[in-house]
């Protein structure tokens, strides 16, 4: 399957079915960067008529992991990723549609290199910046991944 914003939307629909039915979308990707957006509604909300942070949660970390699933395809191995630490910080309301950019593409090659190359786990820390449609930051992520060679 080549990774696609319209193939990774059909995964999360079946594998994610939480972030589907929040709305959080890929609109874009490459090799250098991902851009996924969700809008905020009532299935998403907070009571302080704000999107829910966990929803800004999923969104957030899609624009990372997205980039990692795309270049372990390319690599044609057997890569296994997990998130192992991440954090967040709120700095406006979240409402209307918010678009979250992470631009660490060229981060996630050298780390799979090295894993392929030692056999070794290696960690990416990656960022996702979440912004209003007026070009305000409303959330900002760190997440920290491991990539490894899955064990035969």
């Amino acid at each position: 399957m080549e990774v696609s914003a319209k193939n990774l939307n059909r995964f999360l629909m079946f594998k994610l079915p939480s972030a589907f039915l929040c709305g959080v979308s890929l609109k874009e990707i490459n090799n250098k960067h991902a851009i996924v957006t969700v809008t905020h509604r009532w299935i998403n909300k907070n009571p302080f008529n704000s999107m829910y942070f966990a929803v800004q949660s999923m969104a957030a970390e899609l624009a990372t992991g997205a980039l990692i699933i795309k270049k372990i395809r390319e690599s044609r191995k057997p890569i296994s990723m997990l998130v192992t630490n991440h954090t967040g910080s709120f700095s406006k309301k979240a409402t209307g549609k918010i678009t979250f950019t992470c631009i660490d593409g060229e981060l996630i090659q050298k780390a799979l290199d090295e894993t392929i190359k030692t056999g070794e786990g290696q960690t990416i820390k990656m960022k996702s910046i979440g912004v209003n449609e007026n070009g305000e930051e409303v959330s900002s992520y760190e997440f920290e991944w491991s990539v490894r060679l899955k064990s035969k």
